[in-house]
């Protein structure tokens, strides 16, 4: 199972505005440049996040988009699912998002209730995990590349 850029590019925007300073909107232009996406995706992105009240956007001059709600409040699965981002590992899982037929063996295959299980788990562990979390990672992986000398001059 590998994550779509979707969700990816949704998690590090979220993340990149939990990081800013409160109660300061955040134009989508900063973002798309700190963050490397592309601004028309990212409009595409903050559309659907701010339609599940994740965001809140703010117009006008020293408009951008506000946290709707705390970072610790938010968590990775709320990003995935506001865009639409299957976590199934397999089609015959995720109904709501399947386009096709059902496979015919859907109520027979025991390999189903495999993949069910993988992503229930899944879930659990996005569901787990707030913005705040990786905000806290964030810092403390900024503090581990600072340099750190373990010795001394003596003049």
């Amino acid at each position: 199972m590998r994550i779509s850029a979707k969700a990816h590019y949704a998690v590090r925007a979220m993340l990149d505005i939990a990081s800013s300073p409160q109660n300061y909107p955040i134009p989508l232009s900063s973002i798309s440049v700190r963050q490397e996406i592309s601004l028309h995706y990212l409009e595409q992105l903050f559309m659907k996040l701010r339609k599940s009240k994740l965001v809140k956007s703010v117009r006008g001059p020293g408009g951008g988009y506000l946290m709707a709600k705390k970072a610790g409040q938010i968590s990775i699965g709320d990003i995935f699912r506001a865009v639409d981002e299957s976590i199934s590992p397999a089609e015959c899982v995720d109904t709501g998002n399947f386009d096709g037929d059902p496979c015919n063996r859907v109520d027979s295959c025991v390999t189903r209730l495999l993949w069910q299980r993988l992503a229930k788990h899944i879930s659990e562990v996005l569901d787990s995990i707030s913005l705040e979390d990786l905000h806290c990672e964030e810092k403390n992986m900024s503090l581990d590349k600072s340099v750190r000398h373990t010795f001394s001059f003596d003049i």
